[in-house]
């Protein structure tokens, strides 16, 4: 198999504190909305020996608005982003998709879940998301340089960013607070005290002044 340049995608995430007025931001930029609001529903498979994690890699079945099957391949860090190969095609049956994906021998080794708004700010894709343990923005497109430039307009730290995945954020939290589930959803974070400050993942937005008294 031949994996061109063209798959391959670079993306980074913001910690935020107010989603609101990220969303304000964005449409004060220009940006324009693709998808409203939708919830994600997400199985990620490996091996039962677990063949692709040991190859830091990842194969996913996606339910939002569609279904989606993803492979991302191993992670590299290119200009203070996350790079790595991702391939991604529709679906028209989610179950279906499931069963033949278990039928190649693979099988679901964890779910997680979010909320997701998407914008697309010139030629990138800016999403809002909710994930159980926090809120956050990601920025995703083929190069570093725009990314970079979509941040600083969005009036995000450059240097919080998070060049790593969820799940990767979530493994921090699990070992940090001795987490006792591996599914990320909405269901098992309720009254589940944890401070994403103190696994390293600290606010990237800028607080924006008080008004004068």
């Amino acid at each position: 198999m031949v994996i061109s340049p063209s798959d391959r995608e670079l993306e980074v995430k913001f910690f935020i504190r107010d989603l609101p007025e990220m969303e304000k931001r964005l449409v004060a930029i220009g940006a324009t909305l693709v998808q409203p609001r939708t919830h994600e529903y997400n199985l990620r498979f490996d091996t039962p020996s677990g063949d692709l994690g040991q190859r830091e890699s990842m194969l996913r079945l996606r339910r939002d608005a569609a279904s989606h099957v993803t492979y991302k391949g191993p992670s590299t860090t290119l200009g203070g982003v996350l790079a790595r190969t991702e391939i991604e095609f529709d679906v028209s049956n989610f179950a279906a998709a499931q069963k033949l994906i278990e039928a190649l021998g693979f099988r679901s080794k964890f779910v997680y879940e979010k909320y997701r708004t998407t914008y697309a700010l010139d030629g990138l894709k800016v999403t809002l998301d909710e994930m159980p343990y926090g809120n956050f923005v990601e920025v995703e497109g083929k190069q570093a340089e725009p990314i970079q430039a979509a941040a600083k307009k969005l009036k995000l730290d450059w240097a919080q960013r998070l060049p790593e995945t969820y799940i990767s954020i979530f493994r921090r939290l699990k070992e940090l607070f001795s987490l006792q589930f591996s599914d990320v959803t909405f269901e098992n974070f309720k009254n589940i005290k944890y401070d994403l400050e103190r696994a390293g993942v600290h606010f990237a937005d800028e607080v924006a002044p008080q008004a004068a008294g």
